[in-house]
C-alpha cells in the first residue's frame, strides 16, 4: 500500500534525472539506482529502457573489460549492470525478451572461442535464468533456432556458471508441455550422451566434474517429476536415454578402457550412484519417531533401502555386472598416492578419493538384493575386502560409514528376489559375512584390542561404527528375515567364539549401549536455588505443578526486586554481586516443557505481604514529608537520592 500510493520521500536520483547531459556511468555510480529500480521509479526506468542504455548494460555483462581500466569499469558497472537486469522488473524484462538484437549480444558471449570469464560467466547465466524464467516462450524459441547452442554449451561445461545455465532450462520451465518439449529437444540433440563423452581422460577435471554433476541433476530432477505429475503425458526422454545399458557402458569404458584417470572414474561412479539411488515415494518414508528408536530405526530403514533398490536402473546393474573385478580389483591396487602424513603416523598408501567412491559403488551394488550382482560379489569376496580397508584405515570415517551400512543391509536383505521356491531359501551374503568374513571374531577381536589400546592414548576411531555394525548383528538375530539363519550361523561357531560372543553382548555392548542412550526428559533432575528457604523447601514433595509455579513466582520477585532498588536507591554495587550470582546459578535450568499457567490466586497470596510492606513504608514517608515532622529524615532521603544519581552518572534531581 506504501508504494501503491507513492508516499515513498523523493530519491536523489529523481533530481539527477532532471539533467540533460546525464550519463548512464553518473547514475550507476548512485548507490540507491537498484533501490530505486526494483520500487519502479518511472523516470529511472524509462533512462534506463533507451536503446544505447540496454545495450551498454548487455555489454558490459557479456564483453571483457579492459585490463588496464579502473576497477568500476572492470567490476562495479558490470556488477551494477547485471543486478538491475536481473532485478525482475517487468518492464526490463519485456524489453529485453522482445529485442532479438539484445539476445543476439547475450548469445554473442558464448561464442567465444577461448575459456570464458568465470565473472562474466555468472552474470550471463543470471540474466539468462531470469529470461527463461519470465519470457520463457521467446527465450526458448530464441535458444532452438541457434544450431549451435548445444555444441557451445559442452564447450564450456568446464565453466560452472554455464552448466547452471543446462540445469535452468530444466528448471526454470514451468509448464508441462513446454517443459516435455525442452527436454525432448535436448535429448534430440544428444545432449545425454555428449556429457558422457566430456567424462573422458581427453577432457580436464573442470569437464569431468561439471559434465558428472549435470548428468546426476539431470537424474533426480527427472525422477523427483515423474514422482510430482503422475499423469504425464509421455516419460521423460533424458531419463530413459540414461538408463539405457548401452548408456552406461559407454560411461564405464570412458572410465576403466585404455589410460585410467582418477577424476573420471571419481566423476564417473558419481553418475552411477545416483543411478543406483532407490526410488522410494514419499507416502514410504519412516516416521521420525521410528528414526530416533536406538537401533529399531536403523535396521528399519535399511530394509527399506533394501526393498526399494530393486527399483534402481535395470540397465545400471546389468552393465556394471562385467565390469566388477576392475572396481575390485582397484582396491587391491589403488592408484599411486604420495604417503600421507597424519598426526598419529603415516598413511603408505592413504586411501584416496578414487577407493573411497570404489567403495561406495560396491556397498550400493550389493545393496540392491540382485542375485546375479550379488553373487558375482561374493565370489570376488568383495565384502571380505571392504573389512580390511575398515580395520586398517582407522581413522577414515567417510569409509567406516560405508562399509557398515553396506554390512548392516547385507544383514538385513531378505532371500534372493529371484528365489521360485516355497521353503525360504539361506542368503548367501549372510552366510558370507560370518564365515568367510569372520565378522563375529574381528568385532570380538578389535574390541578386545581397543581396550588394551585406550588405556594408554587414544581409541580406535572407528568404535562407534563397529559398536553400530555390532548391534545390527544381534538385532537381526532376534528378529528379521534372517534371524532363524543367523541363530544357526552362531550356533556353528567354535564354543569358545559363541562364549564370548555370548558374554560381550550381554555385557561391554550393553554397557556402551547404556551410555550411549540419553534421556531427552528427566523430570526428577529439578531442583532448586542454593538460598537457604529454598533449601528447606527440598524437605518436601511438591508437585510438577507447584514446582513450575514456584519458578514463574521467583521470576515474578525477581522483577519485583529490581523495582524496589531502582526506586530506593539501594547500593547499586550490593546488588551487582548478587545478580551475577543468580544468574549464574539460575533456579531451576531443567524445565521441561509445559503449557500449565501460572495461578493468579497463589501468586496473590504469595506476595500480598511483601507488596503491603511496600505501600505502608511509602505512606509513612508521605505522611513525614507532608506534615513536616522531621526536615532532617527529608534532607537525607534527597542527599541519598543526590549520591544515588552520582554513582549512575546522572544529573541531581533526574531519576
Amino acid at each position: 500500500m506504501f508504494w501503491k500510493f507513492d508516499l515513498h520521500t523523493s530519491s536523489h536520483l529523481d533530481t539527477l534525472l532532471e539533467r540533460e547531459d546525464l550519463s548512464l556511468l553518473e547514475l550507476l555510480d548512485e548507490e540507491d539506482v537498484l533501490q530505486e529500480c526494483k520500487v519502479v521509479n518511472r523516470k529511472l526506468l524509462d533512462f534506463l529502457l533507451q536503446p544505447p542504455h540496454l545495450q551498454a548494460m548487455v555489454a558490459w555483462v557479456t564483453q571483457e573489460p579492459p585490463a588496464s581500466g579502473e576497477e568500476r569499469l572492470r567490476y562495479k558497472y558490470p556488477s551494477v549492470a547485471c543486478e538491475i537486469l536481473t532485478s525482475d522488473v517487468p518492464q526490463i524484462n519485456d524489453a529485453l525478451g522482445a529485442d532479438e538484437s539484445l539476445l543476439n549480444r547475450l548469445y554473442g558471449f558464448l561464442q567465444s572461442s577461448g575459456s570464458l570469464n568465470p565473472l562474466l560467466a555468472s552474470f550471463f547465466s543470471k540474466v539468462m535464468g531470469i529470461l527463461i524464467n519470465r519470457k520463457t516462450d521467446q527465450l526458448v524459441s530464441f535458444l532452438r533456432k541457434k544450431d549451435d547452442f548445444v555444441d557451445l554449451l559442452l564447450q564450456h561445461i568446464g565453466t560452472s556458471a554455464i552448466m547452471d545455465l543446462l540445469l535452468r532450462l530444466l528448471t526454470c520451465v514451468e509448464r508441462p508441455q513446454l517443459r516435455q518439449d525442452v527436454v525432448n529437444w535436448l535429448n534430440e540433440e544428444k545432449i545425454v550422451q555428449r556429457l558422457i563423452e566430456q567424462i573422458h581422460p581427453s577432457k580436464d577435471d573442470n569437464q569431468h566434474s561439471n559434465a558428472s554433476q549435470s548428468l546426476c541433476d539431470i537424474i533426480r530432477l527427472s525422477r523427483e517429476q515423474m514422482i510430482q505429475v503422475q499423469d504425464s503425458l509421455e516419460p521423460d526422454q533424458l531419463l530413459t536415454t540414461l538408463e539405457k545399458q548401452e548408456t552406461i557402458e559407454q560411461l564405464l569404458s570412458n572410465m576403466l578402457e585404455g589410460e585410467q584417470s582418477q577424476s573420471v572414474i571419481v566423476s564417473g561412479i558419481q553418475v552411477l550412484l545416483t543411478l543406483l539411488e532407490p526410488r522410494r515415494p514419499r507416502s514410504e518414508s519412516v516416521t521420525v519417531n521410528n528414526f530416533f528408536s536406538s537401533v529399531d530405526g536403523q535396521l528399519e530403514l535399511l530394509a527399506q533401502a533394501t526393498l526399494d533398490s530393486s527399483m534402481s536402473s535395470v540397465g545400471a546393474l546389468h552393465a556394471l555386472r562385467p565390469r566388477l573385478s576392475r572396481f575390485h580389483q582397484l582396491l587391491l591396487e589403488p592408484p599411486e598416492l604420495e604417503p600421507l602424513r597424519t598426526t598419529w603416523g603415516n598413511l603408505a598408501p592413504p586411501l584416496g578419493n578414487t577407493r573411497l567412491h570404489v567403495v561406495k559403488l560396491l556397498a550400493s551394488a550389493l545393496s540392491a538384493n540382485d542375485p546375479a550382482l550379488t553373487q558375482e560379489l561374493l565370489a570376488l569376496d568383495v565384502p571380505n575386502t571392504m573389512l580390511d580397508l575398515f580395520f586398517h584405515y582407522m581413522f577414515n570415517n567417510f569409509l567406516h560409514a560405508q562399509v557398515e551400512f553396506c554390512v548392516s543391509a547385507m544383514l538385513s536383505a531378505g532371500p534372493p528376489s529371484d528365489s521360485s521356491l516355497e521353503m525360504p531359501v539361506p542368503n548367501p551374503v549372510v552366510k558370507h559375512l560370518l564365515q568367510q568374513c569372520r565378522l563375529v571374531e574381528r568385532i570380538l577381536t578389535s574390541w578386545e584390542e581397543n581396550d588394551l589400546v585406550s588405556t594408554g592414548g587414544p581409541r580406535k576411531g572407528y568404535m562407534g561404527h563397529l559398536t553400530r555394525l555390532a548391534n545390527a548383528l544381534v538385532q537381526n538375530t532376534e528378529k528379521g528375515p534372517n534371524a532363524e539363519q543367523l541363530g544357526q550361523l552362531l550356533k556353528e561357531l567354535p564354543g569358545e567364539q559363541q562364549e564370548r560372543w555370548e558374554a560381550f553382548v550381554a555385557g561391554p555392548l550393553a554397557e556402551t549401549n547404556k551410555k550411549n542412550m540419553v534421556d531427552l526428559v528427566s523430570t526428577h533432575h529439578l531442583h532448586s536455588s542454593s538460598d537457604d528457604e529454598d533449601d528447606r523447601l527440598k524437605e518436601f514433595n511438591f508437585p510438577e505443578e507447584a514446582v513450575l509455579q514456584q519458578a514463574f513466582m521467583d521470576f515474578q520477585m525477581q522483577r519485583m526486586t529490581s523495582a524496589f532498588i531502582d526506586h530506593f536507591g539501594f547500593n547499586d554495587e550490593e546488588f551487582g554481586e548478587q545478580e551475577e550470582n543468580t544468574a549464574t546459578h539460575p533456579t531451576h535450568p531443567t524445565l521441561p516443557p509445559c503449557t500449565l499457567q501460572p495461578n493468579a490466586n497463589l501468586l496473590e497470596i504469595c506476595y500480598k505481604d511483601r507488596i503491603q510492606q511496600f505501600d505502608d513504608e511509602d505512606e509513612d514517608e508521605e505522611e513525614g514529608q507532608g506534615s513536616g515532622e522531621s526536615d532532617e529524615e527529608d534532607g537525607a532521603w534527597q542527599g541519598s537520592q543526590l549520591a544515588r544519581g552520582a554513582r549512575r552518572g546522572q544529573p541531581p534531581g533526574v531519576r
